[in-house]
């Protein structure tokens, strides 16, 4: 995720050279400009079109769809801002209720259990891996500074990484209240937070697995092409060649939103505006180390 200063103007401004949307939309800019001054010298040089020509009223038939457009492009970009937002705050659900699962553990056991307070030191912040791993590429991967528990060495790396986690905590929580460690009424309020670690895996899960309908985003490509690419033959004549530059901008505007949509709407991949998901797994490493040092 880029971080930045939204009062700083002039940088924002001017960091085009590191803007995305440019580097992936510069050579259709390009082919856009040289389209538009194709038509342009097609109709002003080569077919000389008469004042009279219906190609003069195309610009009303842009003003009325205009709106339509500008309605679409942002129920598409809310769309998936929400889905940004809703990932972010599932991982700062996640981030403390790890610490609280941290700090109910850290106060119920027994200072001298090293070997339940390890456990859980490595458990926790495992999950918060596994789940970025199985978000990002669906793979588990199991990587620990050390494998002091034989229950480590038995996860599978094929099956589904954030249940086999929970699964592992689940058990370790119930072997310590059948041992006495914990009472019954320490399990419920421990259950209550081994819970939530699932409920957020499922709402991050239904986020990644469910994109924004097919045909809606493909309607919404087929009418800024479209829009985009009738621009020049009817505002040719109102704008001259000028309507070079014209196109290309709108074309750059209209594309860059629908650009932007589709890079937030998954908030678990890699690209540079997605969620720091490393940053956060390793800032509950940290904190639950802390807790239970």
């Amino acid at each position: 995720m880029i971080v930045y200063n939204p009062k700083d103007w002039i940088h924002s401004v001017i960091s085009f050279h590191r803007s995305e949307t440019i580097k992936k939309l510069y050579p259709f800019l390009i082919l856009m400009a040289l389209y538009s001054w194709a038509i342009a010298y097609i109709e002003m040089e080569y077919l000389k079109i008469s004042s009279q020509s219906w190609l003069r009223n195309i610009p009303t038939m842009h003003s009325l769809l205009g709106f339509v457009l500008s309605i679409l492009l942002v129920f598409r970009t809310n769309t998936a801002y929400d889905r940004w937002w809703e990932g972010r705050k599932l991982w700062g659900q996640l981030t403390n209720n790890s610490r609280n699962l941290a700090l109910r553990i850290e106060s119920l056991l027994p200072i001298t259990d090293h070997v339940n307070r390890s456990f859980f030191r490595k458990s926790i912040p495992l999950f918060a891996s596994t789940l970025r791993e199985h978000l990002q590429s669906n793979q588990t991967r199991f990587m620990l500074d050390e494998i002091d528990h034989p229950e480590f060495r038995g996860l599978d790396e094929n099956k589904h990484g954030p249940n086999q986690v929970s699964s592992m905590i689940f058990k370790r929580t119930n072997e310590l209240y059948k041992t006495g460690i914990i009472t019954g009424d320490q399990l419920i309020i421990l259950n209550g937070e081994l819970l939530s670690f699932t409920d957020i895996c499922g709402a991050c899960e239904r986020i990644k697995n469910t994109p924004i309908p097919f045909t809606y985003t493909s309607f919404i490509k087929k009418f800024i092409s479209v829009y985009v690419l009738t621009l020049p033959y009817g505002f040719v004549f109102s704008l001259g060649y000028f309507v070079i530059p014209a196109a290309v901008f709108t074309f750059y505007v209209l594309t860059s939103l629908e650009l932007i949509a589709e890079e937030i709407e998954d908030p678990f991949g890699s690209d540079s505006n997605d969620l720091p998901l490393g940053k956060i797994t390793e800032n509950i490493r940290k904190h639950v180390g802390e807790i239970l040092h």
